[in-house]
């Protein structure tokens, strides 16, 4: 077995590749309302292709915006700063981790999850007067650790994919069996390295016990939107299984039927544009 030390976790977290300082210090400071808009503004238009990927999907039918923006200045003007971060934090992180390091693992199908989440979660939060622009970082945010494990572990998460093939159930059973921790526990080492702020670290700890003391709301949203993204098979992993979704948190959603149905159809909708922008 190749079991992964908090130690060597650690080290593998320092190695990984750094995002661009401004995405580090939105993502640290997604709980402010004061960040000075023209001078982050600036700060993302000396990253060419940051600025080209964002101010597509900004454009994109997602938003529903009347006009074309052409700047991020625009784009904040027109979607607001919440929105116009997550744009900018998307754009980032699909782009910032190496592809192809561990054999057997489909970056892609990763990919396709977290950006489907991220709009089931931002669908949902705004059934839930909830907000909006967290529930979708939390979304693209919340498996984070298995690229952090992919990254810095390339053999041993290969040791996990072999396992789970063997022996089916959830990724966390398979990392744990075999690394001796999981993607939860990577994904908030991570966070801490990153600076994300304390919303954020919480949804990526509790997005599987949504019901734990403190878990907070946040991790509700996330954890059903997860579920909800695995049943839809939008990863288009034949070795996909749907997680044990929390009553607590399915239950807190208070949907009615016709209400999940329409929410399927608008996180598939906007999932396909998204990807579009975000994986071209």
């Amino acid at each position: 077995m190749s079991r992964v030390t908090p130690d060597r976790l650690a080290a593998g977290v320092q190695d990984l590749p750094s995002l661009p300082a401004v995405v580090m210090e939105l993502l640290g400071s997604i709980e402010q309302d004061d960040v000075d808009i023209s001078v982050l503004a600036k700060k993302v238009s000396y990253d060419q292709a940051l600025t080209a990927k964002t101010l597509r999907l900004a454009n994109s039918s997602s938003y529903g915006l009347q006009v074309k923006v052409t700047t991020i200045q625009q784009a904040i003007t027109f979607l607001g700063f919440q929105a116009t971060r997550n744009l900018i934090t998307a754009a980032a992180l699909t782009g910032c981790f190496p592809n192809g390091r561990c054999p057997g693992f489909d970056d892609r199908a990763f990919w396709r999850h977290s950006i489907a989440t991220a709009a089931c979660a931002r669908a949902l939060a705004r059934r839930m007067r909830f907000n909006q622009d967290f529930a979708f970082t939390a979304g693209l945010l919340h498996d984070i650790g298995r690229l952090v494990l992919v990254t810095a572990c390339p053999d041993a998460y290969a040791d996990v994919l072999g396992w789970r093939a063997r022996h089916g159930g959830e990724w966390r059973e398979a990392e744990r069996e075999v690394l001796g921790l999981d993607h939860v526990d990577a994904g908030v080492a991570l966070a801490e390295h990153w600076h994300f702020s304390d919303t954020m670290r919480q949804a990526i700890a509790f997005h599987h016990a949504p019901a734990t003391p403190g878990a907070g709301f946040l991790a509700a949203i996330v954890h059903v939107a997860d579920a909800i993204v695995h049943a839809l098979d939008i990863a288009g992993d034949e070795h996909d299984v749907v997680p044990r979704v929390s009553g607590v948190a399915w239950d807190a959603m208070r949907l009615s039927e016709e209400a999940y149905l329409h929410l399927f159809r608008e996180t598939e909708a906007q999932f396909e544009e998204m990807s579009a922008v975000l994986m071209a």
